[in-house]
């Protein structure tokens, strides 16, 4: 009987596309042993679980959105916070330049000196031009000059401008004593760049005469 039932095992399953067969010897027989797998039927979902999970995803999509608006309206609070902090800023620093009448005064004269420099080496005038600027860079005028430029410098974009035209200026005040009319040329240039970027920087260009 088992014979019977291993040489025809269709009769017992549902079809022959879910059942393979495996040889075995047994007594020098050969027969085939049914080994069932199981049909791959697809997962059953109920309407109450396909609800709940669109449910679930609706609301994890809505959470998403609040956190981003939530993040959004950050980034606004703090871009409106610094403009304020911007413009308070400004507002303080043309205050203090509307009321530095003697700094201003000092700086006048660094433009009025620098003209006449730069007059005198294009004319390539160097004893003139270091009659002009003094016999050293510890002189008077300039003494005066940086002591405004400090007082109304408060960027460090302000400050390293101040830096250059000093050292500008001490390698003017070198070229002019050795009559080294091309370092004195460039050396001029330096300068008056420096100077004059540190006046647009401060918003000091419309308030000084000659730039």
């Amino acid at each position: 009987m088992a014979a019977n039932f291993l040489s025809n095992p269709t009769t017992f399953l549902p079809s022959s596309s879910s059942l393979t067969s495996q040889k075995h010897t047994v007594k020098g027989t050969s027969v085939c042993k049914p080994v069932c797998r199981l049909p791959n039927y697809p997962p059953h979902i109920s309407k109450r679980s396909l609800s709940i999970n669109l449910t679930s995803l609706f609301l994890l999509s809505l959470t998403g959105n609040a956190n981003a608006a939530i993040l959004e309206a950050d980034d606004d609070l703090e871009l409106l916070e610094k403009v304020k902090q911007d413009r308070k800023k400004r507002i303080e620093k043309q205050t203090v330049l509307n009321s530095a009448n003697k700094d201003k005064e000092y700086l006048q004269d660094v433009i009025f000196k620098l003209s006449q420099v730069g007059q005198a080496i294009e004319n390539n005038d160097l004893p003139s031009a270091g009659s002009i600027l003094g016999q050293t860079p510890d002189v008077d005028w300039l003494k005066k000059a940086n002591a405004a430029l400090s007082q109304l410098s408060s960027s460090p974009e302000e400050k390293a401008e101040v830096d250059t035209f000093n050292s500008s200026l001490t390698s003017l005040y070198s070229s002019v004593t050795k009559n080294d009319i091309e370092g004195s040329k460039s050396a001029f240039v330096d300068s008056a760049s420096a100077f004059e970027k540190w006046t647009t920087l401060t918003g000091l260009t419309g308030q000084l005469k000659g730039l």
